[in-house]
């Protein structure tokens, strides 16, 4: 059985057990101080060892949130937005629960006070967030926590994936737009997108010593779910690859900036009267126009880098009269 006596004006609950050593912890009522002790004893007699919830009792979510961007943060590939969005987070009330008193409850209402605020794609990721950073405090950092209160909660629906095609005609209004403008890269940028399915990113940090026109394949050593890939090359991708390796400048395949690409397209687009398309539309467009190829979905992700085949599925844009010959 717990003691329970008044100490200094508190209450002190503690509990003994033999072989282990006593707990106690001190409160303002006698009830909550009989409440802790009896879900001490339950958890002891539940796992025959007595969890050490003072961390648990004394970090806050803001600490939590700190030390992960300290120490998990730095190590991933998405850093610089992952730091955005925790440092974002870290100004909301939530930050001032303590981990122990964190419940599914908090967490809804979070979820719910960020959806009247930003999109569901935000939450989720911050919800994400949240849920590894206490996953990682409770299997690395000796948090003791009976549950993580983030996997116990409904996500916010996904928003539908986008489905933008490039429509007839936009592609050449595209290039004479890039033509037209002020950064040279803009045009074999856009070829290259719709040519071999990569990323911008991909296409940014292609360098000539992962080029081989001879084999017509370009090699990338780290992608975004972090696994290196090899791109098969078009034709029409090599032929411009050779342009600009005859213009060569420098180590990059194109040498400009993200910042520079994000100013040359807002202004191309509306140039090209294409003022709702996105720079990820064109990897959308090669991946579906892959499909269409008759290449299929184990050869398209190959060449594409998806490693779910199922997010392959909103790019097969495939009707119901294109079947009917085949049937």
């Amino acid at each position: 059985m717990a003691t329970i006596r008044r100490l200094r004006g508190r209450w002190q609950a503690m509990v003994r057990r033999k072989g282990l050593q006593p707990r106690a912890k001190s409160f303002d009522s006698k009830a909550d101080a009989e409440k802790w002790a009896r879900s001490l004893e339950a958890e002891l007699d539940r796992c025959g060892n007595l969890p050490d919830t003072r961390l648990a009792e004394k970090m806050t979510v803001r600490e939590l949130l700190e030390r992960y961007l300290k120490e998990i943060t730095p190590s991933k590939r998405s850093a610089s937005t992952e730091t955005y969005r925790i440092r974002g987070m870290l100004s909301r009330s939530i930050c001032f629960r303590t981990l122990a008193l964190l419940t599914p409850g908090d967490v809804a209402g979070y979820r719910d006070e960020r959806l009247t605020h930003v999109a569901p794609a935000t939450v989720i990721r911050e919800l994400n967030t949240l849920g590894h950073a206490i996953d990682i405090a409770r299997k690395e950092w000796g948090v003791h926590l009976p549950q993580n209160p983030c996997r116990l909660i409904r996500r916010p629906s996904p928003p539908r994936g986008r489905n933008r095609r490039l429509q007839p005609g936009e592609e050449q209004r595209l290039l004479d737009a890039a033509n037209s403008g002020r950064n040279p890269w803009i045009r074999p940028l856009i070829i290259l997108a719709l040519e071999t399915a990569m990323r911008q990113g991909e296409l940014l940090s292609l360098t000539w010593e992962n080029v081989d026109l001879e084999k017509r394949i370009a090699h990338l050593p780290m992608t975004k779910n972090g696994e290196e890939r090899d791109v098969p090359l078009s034709q029409r991708a090599t032929e411009i690859l050779r342009q600009l390796k005859g213009e060569r400048t420098g180590e990059r395949v194109i040498d400009t900036s993200k910042s520079a690409v994000e100013q040359a397209w807002a202004h191309l687009r509306a140039r090209a009267g294409s003022v709702d398309l996105h720079f990820h539309d064109l990897r959308h467009e090669a991946v579906t126009r892959l499909l269409e190829r008759g290449f299929n979905v184990i050869e398209t992700a190959t060449i594409s880098g998806h490693k779910e085949l199922r997010m392959l599925q909103r790019y097969a844009h495939i009707k119901a009269v294109d079947l009917v010959d085949r049937l």
